[in-house]
């Protein structure tokens, strides 16, 4: 699906905030409240926008992000599939290079983190991971 200049601008005010009215964002791009309303409804329909969602920051939270390397026969997805399954971990990539998935996750604290890094290692396909503790977010 082809995505226009007017769509990606879209896309970025919502990811901003994506409890911004409609009426706000029509004024913002210079077209019609209805245009938004079915930019959104085509974007969610063809799988641009996959969910709606927010960003948030606790007090006390300790995030990290847990680097994960994988071995066959075990596919990566299986692995991926698995790891997104633990409660508290926030969002599961796989990528390329020397690791194979990168998962974030949020903690009360190191203990959790602990917990974390002992399930993910427990998955069978998963052979070592590295974990690096968040100390700063900048958005």
């Amino acid at each position: 699906m082809p995505i226009d200049d007017t769509d990606m601008k879209l896309l970025k005010l919502l990811k901003e905030n994506a409890r911004t009215p409609y009426s706000k964002l029509a004024r913002e791009l210079g077209i019609s409240e209805s245009a938004v309303r079915k930019r959104i409804a085509r974007l969610v329909k063809t799988g641009v926008i996959k969910k709606m969602t927010i960003e948030y920051e606790l007090e006390n939270e300790i995030k990290a992000v847990i680097l994960v390397k994988t071995q066959p026969p075990i596919p990566v997805p299986e692995v991926s599939k698995n790891i997104k399954k633990i409660a508290g971990v926030d969002i599961v990539y796989e990528v390329t290079g020397e690791y194979d998935i990168i998962t974030v996750v949020r903690a009360s604290g190191v203990d959790m983190i602990n917990k974390f890094i002992d399930e993910i290692r427990s998955i069978p396909g998963v052979v070592s991971t590295y974990t690096m503790v968040v100390l700063r977010t900048w958005v």
